[in-house]
Formats: C-alpha cells, sequence, structure tokens
C-alpha cells in the first residue's frame, strides 16, 4: 500500500472532521499560519488519536504564501525520501495547481481538493470521477457559450447530471477539471482549455 500524504493548508481550508483518514495508509501534515494559535478541539483529538501519522507545523513568519511555500518544501522533502508516495494538497487555494501539475509530469503523484472527504472518495471511486469528467468535458466541447464563472460552471455540471451529484462529486470533477488543464480559474473567472 502506498503512503498518501494529507497536507492541509489550514489558514485556507478548516475541515471538520478528519476521522475518515484513520487506518495506517494517510501521514497528515496541518499547516498553520503564524497567526493562528488554536485549532479546534474536534480536529486536534481526532488527529491526537492518529498518533505519529499527524503532525502540526506552526509557519513563523508572516507574508503573502507563506504557508503555501512551506507546502511545496514538504512536498518535495517527502517526494525526495518517499518516490512513490501520493499527494493529497487540502486547499481552496489554486495557487498550488501550476506547481502540482509540474510535478504530476515528472512522475510524482499530487492533487489538489477542497475536503478531506474528497480525499477517500477519490480513492475509491477513480471509475465513477473519470466517467464524469468526461461527460462534463465532452459537454464543454458542444458548447457555443460556456460558463464564464466558477458559480456558472457548478451550475452547469449539476445540471448536466440532473442535480443529482453531491457538492462534493461537483468539487472532485473541478478539481480534476483544473488538474487536467482543461479549465484555469482565477478570481472567479474560468478560461478553457479543451482537449481537441
Amino acid at each position: 500500500m502506498k503512503t498518501e500524504f494529507v497536507l492541509i493548508d489550514f489558514e485556507n481550508t478548516q475541515p471538520k472532521d478528519v476521522t475518515s483518514l484513520n487506518g495506517g495508509r494517510y501521514k497528515i501534515k496541518v499547516f498553520l499560519g503564524a497567526q493562528q494559535a488554536r485549532v479546534p478541539l474536534s480536529i486536534a483529538r481526532a488527529l491526537q488519536a492518529l498518533g505519529a501519522d499527524a503532525e502540526y507545523i506552526q509557519i513563523n513568519g508572516n507574508g503573502n504564501n507563506a504557508v503555501d511555500f512551506h507546502i511545496a518544501y514538504y512536498i518535495g522533502r517527502l517526494a525526495a525520501t518517499t518516490p512513490d508516495a501520493q499527494f493529497h494538497v487540502i486547499s481552496g487555494d489554486t495557487g498550488f495547481d501550476p506547481l502540482l501539475k509540474h510535478l504530476e509530469e515528472r512522475g510524482i503523484s499530487c492533487r489538489r481538493l477542497t475536503s478531506l472527504a474528497a480525499v477517500v472518495s477519490a480513492n475509491g471511486n477513480g471509475a465513477l470521477k473519470e466517467d464524469r469528467v468526461g461527460a462534463v468535458i465532452r459537454d464543454l466541447q458542444r458548447r457555443s457559450g460556456k460558463p464564464r464563472t466558477a458559480k456558472a460552471l457548478r451550475a452547469t455540471i449539476r445540471t448536466l447530471f440532473t442535480n443529482k451529484l453531491t457538492e462534493q462529486a461537483v468539487d472532485e470533477v473541478i478539481q480534476e477539471l483544473l488538474r487536467r488543464g482543461v479549465i484555469n480559474v482565477s478570481e472567479s473567472k474560468v478560461r478553457y482549455e479543451l482537449p481537441a
């Protein structure tokens, strides 16, 4: 079983529940900003139960993207010592995407997800997610007018699947579109680079 590192940008995303990551498969690192002195008790207890598989890393300095740079450093360090590991960055910050795409191209398995539940779901439902992503790409290729905002894209995906997808499933489809470079989101505006 491959080691999977879950690196949480706690400054950007505060997960409510980490119990889904029990079982020895995941090594969790929670990155806290310099001004973040508190972690919710429920998260602290759940991480404590993971023992050596969970670690807090508090950033000492302030600055734009300080947490992001630390996460990038740890991915590099861990990839060098555990070359077959998988990395899941939990963050809503799309600034990670170019780095993670670069690492993927070099054989390092990395992806950014917006929730911990998406880590477990992505591992268990790869074929299902692939079918959904393919359907969304085909739908976008057929459209002359594509959704221009992230909110409109989410609505388009929900409509395509007749409003039967959970918000988490919609997140997973969008994350995969970002990872593949099919879409780029900047300030809630969406640009497309659809395959021919």
